[in-house]
C-alpha cells in the first residue's frame, strides 16, 4: 500500500505544480495586457495634448513597442508552459488528447 501512497503522492505534487504554472502564466498575462492597455491610453493622450490628431496617436505604432517587446517574452511563457504542443494541433495531437482522455479514472 504505502508504494501505491508514493506514487498518489507524487501524482499529487506534480499536478499541483503544474497548476502552479498555469496561475503563474495567467497572472502574467493579465498583468502585461492591463499595464500595456493603461501605457497606450497614456501615451495616446500625451500625443494628443502635444498636437496629434486622435488618429495619428492612435496609429503611431511607437505607442504599441511594448506590446511587441513583452509580448515575445509572453511567448516564451507560453510556451514553456503548454509547450509544443498548441503550436502543431494536429490529427495526431487530437488522437492523443482523445486518447489521454479516454485513459483517465
Amino acid at each position: 500500500m504505502e508504494i501505491d501512497n508514493n506514487h498518489v503522492d507524487r501524482k499529487y505534487l506534480r499536478a499541483k505544480k503544474r497548476v502552479e504554472e498555469f496561475k503563474k502564466y495567467y497572472k502574467h498575462l493579465s498583468i502585461y495586457i492591463v499595464i500595456n492597455t493603461i501605457l497606450s491610453i497614456f501615451k495616446i493622450v500625451n500625443d494628443i495634448r502635444g498636437g496629434d490628431s486622435f488618429e495619428e496617436a492612435v496609429l503611431d505604432y511607437h505607442n504599441y513597442s511594448l506590446w511587441f517587446w513583452w509580448g515575445i517574452g509572453i511567448v516564451f511563457h507560453t510556451y514553456g508552459v503548454f509547450g509544443a504542443r498548441f503550436l502543431f494541433m494536429n490529427k495526431d495531437w487530437e488522437d492523443r488528447k482523445i486518447k489521454e482522455y479516454m485513459d483517465e479514472k
